[in-house]
């Protein structure tokens, strides 16, 4: 089956190059998975930049935010041949029983005004603050409600993953609003828009034991204070999602329902992008669910990089029909593919 996005032909669109790092002494490993939105007249991307310190022969460093540290930043540095150190994942590795990420991300405003060619802000936007982030901020969302627009991001830290929020009229001036879910939880999607009178979100709880990483589905009365948590869906043996499954950028109001893009990894963490469509009225019901990926790793940037076979979406632009979406290639680079809204709905076979 065919695609139903299309690649431009400047991918990728940014890379580690294309960004100043926060120190000398640090260096960019990776830019993933932006939030995506417009403001006065140009197109936003809210990047995930994942930075640590130049790697010496024969160590493992990584950079943990700590307000007690100089510059409010420690370094944990650990040899190589240390019998307690794990690390056989490019993106994690344990220490005496505690885990630690190998880079530490923050976000990161890039501005452009013809959606391709995007210049980065030379300083961080938002860095980890708190006990809950010290591992740092993670593959923000962004929608605009009510006047505001709303970040969901991944809060990372010795603690566990949780989901917090931030919101911003004017992206000078930000206002935290703490976690709004706990850890385990990420992939956090806010609706453009109230159903019923409620707002609602997709995101994932995780569980180590019982259940899987599901999407599930919450509703809320002001964003902050959310129940009525109910999975909409698992992932599918021996299928492209079968591993895990989480949502993308906010679901998208169509004439058949809410169409949401979400990913799917399999046992051999192979990312692809497949799409849910729920009921305009009734979100919690599931109508239909792409059977094949919608998008898939084929391009070279997409099978070889950080951390291959990988494409990821939390961001994206629509034009009446048309989608712009802006994806993480590999965990490495920032790309773009253009769809149409119902040549994707024509792929769930309604």
């Amino acid at each position: 089956m065919s695609e139903a996005f299309t690649r431009v032909d400047a991918n990728p669109i940014m890379r580690p190059a294309d960004v100043r790092p926060t120190r000398p002494d640090m260096v960019i490993e990776c830019l993933l998975n932006p939030g995506a939105f417009r403001y006065q007249g140009k197109i936003g991307l809210l990047l995930r930049v994942a930075e640590r310190p130049i790697q010496e022969e024969g160590w493992v460093s990584t950079p943990v935010l700590d307000p007690t540290s100089v510059g409010g930043m420690r370094v944990v540095r650990i040899r190589k041949d240390d019998p307690e150190l794990q690390y056989t994942d490019p993106r994690i590795f344990s220490h005496q029983g505690k885990s630690y990420l190998t880079t530490l991300s923050h976000l990161r405003l890039a501005w452009s005004t013809d959606g391709i060619n995007f210049v980065a802000e030379d300083k961080p936007t938002l860095l980890g603050a708190g006990s809950h982030e010290s591992f740092g901020v993670e593959d923000c969302r962004v929608e605009w409600i009510d006047g505001r627009y709303y970040l969901t991001y991944t809060a990372v830290s010795e603690f566990g993953i949780g989901v917090g929020m931030i919101s911003t009229i004017d992206w000078q001036t930000f206002d935290r609003h703490g976690l709004i879910m706990p850890p385990h939880n990420k992939d956090c999607s806010l609706f453009p828009k109230r159903v019923g009178g409620a707002h609602f979100a997709l995101h994932r709880p995780s569980s180590q034991g019982i259940g899987g990483n599901y999407i599930w589905l919450s509703q809320s009365p002001d964003l902050l204070h959310w129940g009525d948590h109910r999975c909409i869906a698992l992932t599918r043996p021996g299928m492209w999602d079968s591993e895990r499954i989480g949502a993308g950028a906010a679901p998208i109001l169509t004439d058949a329902g809410w169409l949401a893009i979400y990913h799917g990894a399999d046992k051999k963490s192979r990312y692809c992008l497949g799409a849910l469509l729920l009921d305009a009225q009734d979100p919690y019901r599931v109508l239909a669910r792409s059977r094949t990926p919608i998008f898939e790793p084929l391009a070279p940037y997409e099978k070889t990089g950080f951390f291959g076979n990988v494409v990821f979406t939390n961001g994206h632009i629509v034009d009446g029909d048309h989608v712009t979406m802006y994806y993480g290639a590999s965990d490495e680079v920032i790309c773009s593919a253009t769809a149409s809204i119902q040549g994707i709905l024509e792929t769930l076979h309604l």
